[in-house]
């Protein structure tokens, strides 16, 4: 890690000739021109954003670029889970394509998860690939999504299961974006930053116990430390793991079980992304007791702090009466992890200690699901 002029941290994504900078602080859309001017192969970008963050951030960027001699022009889309789909992505295509793409151009990824995902997977098939640039508008994307360069969108079968693996040129993680986000959306993104704790870095879990509440009520200085920290987790695992043959999967603690919740809502308004991933967390912990690999006390820590922070541990207010965990299970059997039919879960011996299990029983899968529905009716 160095820091950049201006108080922008810059950490580096070791990909070899595929490395990239992740650019994290306050003001670095305002300094978005002189960060890309030495990276951009031609000094044109396409922007792609969605009505809600065009209100905020579409100018200052567009002044930004502007200043560094770079023209834009920008695609702005509809703001929602559902405009991660294929239907939209083609409308995407079409839209690039009729407003002029050669493979100099640049695209520009201005928003959340959803804009970050679906013109990432733009860009890795228009001309059989172009450069792309995350500038993650929300929590969940600056530590999770932007990078590492999964794209994908969303099919009824389930969650990102068709896409592509392709790298940014450089993320950057403005951290004054986050003031616009409404409480619910900063919970959301901290469900993944304690992710980063519960996989690998009990210090960092430990440090997010004392200042969760500042990096949610925030915080400049505990925001930025808590998106550099979370970075810094996933670029390691992603450069020794890019595709996800192994240490990768780690990165899914809780997402096996919340990718079926919300397959089996209907990726609705009702439960989010990162809400579903805290109560898959607390899923995962509890089939790791189950699995006589970590005690009740790691599992109660984890879910008091979900707790403590307004995060959701349960099923309560969600599940009906057509949940059941046969439909739960089927759901994580699209799974990418799952491999000859074998449901994969990330588990835990402890908070901070967690490993990839291959072949876990479907049976004790279910006790879980069933316990978790049947304290929800």
């Amino acid at each position: 890690m160095s820091l950049a002029t201006d108080g922008i941290e810059v950490l580096q994504v070791p990909m070899g000739d595929r490395s990239y900078n992740i650019h994290v602080g306050e003001g670095g859309i305002a300094q978005a021109g002189s960060i890309l001017s030495g990276i951009l192969r031609a000094p044109r970008v396409i922007i792609v954003t969605d009505t809600n963050i065009a209100k905020a951030w579409l100018q200052p960027l567009k002044d930004s670029l502007s200043k560094s001699k770079i023209t834009t022009r920008e695609i702005i889309l509809p703001p929602g889970e559902q405009t991660k789909s294929m239907a939209q992505l083609g409308q995407l295509l079409d839209d690039l394509l009729e407003g002029g793409v050669d493979r100099k151009t640049t695209l520009i990824a201005l928003g959340g998860g959803v804009i970050g995902d679906l013109t990432g997977f733009a860009a890795a098939v228009l001309l059989r690939g172009i450069d792309f640039i995350q500038i993650p508008t929300t929590l969940l994307a600056q530590v999770d999504s932007s990078v590492g360069g999964k794209t994908a969108v969303d099919t009824r079968f389930g969650k990102n299961l068709i896409g592509a693996f392709h790298q940014p040129r450089a993320v950057i993680a403005d951290t004054l974006t986050l003031d616009t986000l409404p409480m619910r959306e900063r919970r959301c993104g901290y469900a993944e930053v304690l992710k980063y704790g519960v996989i690998n870095d009990r210090n960092f879990f430990d440090w997010l116990q004392i200042n969760g509440q500042k990096v949610l009520n925030g915080d400049s200085g505990a925001r930025r430390e808590a998106v550099l920290r979370s970075c810094a987790n996933k670029a390691k695992i992603v450069a020794a793991d890019e595709r996800e043959a192994g240490l990768r999967a780690l990165l899914n603690l809780g997402h096996t079980f919340g990718h079926a919740i919300e397959a089996q809502i209907g990726f609705e308004d009702k439960l989010k992304h990162g809400e579903a991933v805290a109560i898959g967390m607390v899923m995962a912990l509890e089939l790791s007791v189950r699995l006589a690999m970590t005690s009740e006390t790691e599992r109660d820590t984890l879910r008091a702090h979900l707790i403590e922070v307004g995060l959701p541990t349960d099923l309560k207010g969600l599940a009906g009466k057509n949940w059941t965990s046969e439909a739960l299970l089927e759901h994580m059997g699209r799974d990418k992890k799952t491999q000859g039919g074998k449901l994969t879960f990330i588990l835990a011996r402890a908070i901070g200690n967690s490993f990839v299990a291959n072949d876990v029983d479907p049976k004790i899968v279910a006790d879980v699901l069933d316990t978790f529905i049947t304290d929800a009716i």
